[in-house]
């Protein structure tokens, strides 16, 4: 095993002649603040490499998470306070490649990890080390439970109230987060119904337990749902917004429930939404005693681990498929480092992925051994 190379006292480290961890790196950074995250983000070449602290972990990216929400981030829209420059990406897995003095009570380089901090579009990540999680390997599946795994367990647990026999509706379900709620609701003898966009992604849906799927561009989604479903259906898992907002309300059953978790749908426009009925809410929730109820992860993170770990041993006894599209059947090919995250952000909004979008950082060892 290699030595812990203790970082927290001096930047000379850096240029110790055995360390194979460069002085700069490449990462992204939010220079203006805009929706259209081409404009909003800048790759930047040679910014310098960041140093543990006491209790952090210097982490070697290999594998960052594409969120829809990446683009809320990059507008500025989850803190106002927050100007240009900051640095943008949520989530990563990779290896510790560095640590303070502290922190290496519990971790030593090398050991795979995972983390939820933003920041993680770059090669190395500096990550508190109470704040991350440990894996067996690095994996790019262990990184599609940090945050799309991780939202649809906890609404669901917390909020969907499921039970064997509930009809449970999840929209964009093939997608990073749906393909979760699916294989969750599933697990809880539910009914499943998903919305998405081709046949593909049906047969996706089909073969992780889907019992109903609907691809909205070659069917009506309120006509399937009203011939169907004419009780309604029990729990919605919505993650549209918009018109299929609109829809999965008036699908609801008695004493039905709505959980929004996003609204992809609106991000790429300059208010972050898309026009809903909102005006009839009111009276569509009396008239069903029903709830709509929003979800933020952030807000429920003292459950985080706990979900996490559940998530991590259903992977490993085999009871979970972890779908992840590195873009492979995108028109320029597969997404491979930083520069490609741009394009795997396009991908994501033209509705084509299958699984959870995931970058890969190749790593070149230079070290001088």
């Amino acid at each position: 095993s290699r030595p812990i190379l203790d970082m927290s006292y001096s930047r000379h480290f850096l240029d110790f002649q055995g360390s194979s961890i460069p002085s700069s790196m490449k990462k992204l950074v939010v220079t203006k603040l805009s929706q259209n995250f081409r404009e909003a983000v800048t790759l930047q070449q040679d910014s310098p490499v960041p140093l543990p602290g006491d209790g952090d972990l210097l982490v070697r990216n290999r594998f960052v998470g594409i969120n829809a929400s990446d683009i809320n981030y990059s507008a500025g829209r989850y803190d106002a306070s927050v100007k240009p420059p900051f640095d943008i990406g949520f989530e990563g897995v990779g290896e510790v490649v560095a640590l303070g003095l502290s922190a290496s009570a519990d971790y030593t380089v090398g050991q795979a990890v995972a983390y939820v901090k933003a920041g993680s579009f770059a090669e190395y990540t500096v990550v508190p080390a109470r704040q991350a999680v440990r894996l067996p390997s690095v994996k790019p599946e262990f990184l599609t439970l940090m945050v799309s795994g991780a939202t649809a367990y906890l609404s669901l647990k917390e909020l969907g109230d499921l039970s064997e026999g509930k009809k449970v509706l999840v929209t964009a379900a093939a997608g990073g987060t749906g393909q979760f709620a699916v294989q969750l609701a599933k697990k809880a003898k539910c009914h499943v119904i998903g919305t998405c966009s081709s046949d593909e992604k049906g047969g996706f849906l089909k073969s992780i337990g889907c019992d109903r799927t609907i691809n909205y561009k070659t069917e009506n989604v309120e006509s399937v749902l009203r011939k169907d479903y004419p009780e309604g259906v029990d729990v919605v898992y919505e993650s549209v917004g918009g018109e299929m907002f609109d829809l999965a309300l008036n699908a609801l059953a008695i004493k039905g429930r709505l959980i929004v978790i996003g609204f992809i749908a609106g991000y790429q426009n300059p208010t972050g939404l898309q026009p809903i009925k909102a005006e009839l809410l009111p009276a569509k929730l009396l008239k069903k005693s029903a709830s709509v109820r929003g979800f933020f992860l952030n807000h429920y993170l003292s459950d985080y681990k706990m979900a996490l770990q559940n998530l991590l041993k259903m992977y490993e006894r085999g009871d979970l498929v972890c779908e992840v599209d590195f873009g492979d059947m995108s028109p320029e090919g597969k997404f491979t480092g930083l520069e490609s995250v741009f394009r795997a952000v396009d991908y994501m909004y033209m509705g084509k992925n299958i699984g959870k979008i995931v970058v890969e950082l190749p790593h070149s060892v230079n070290s001088k051994l």
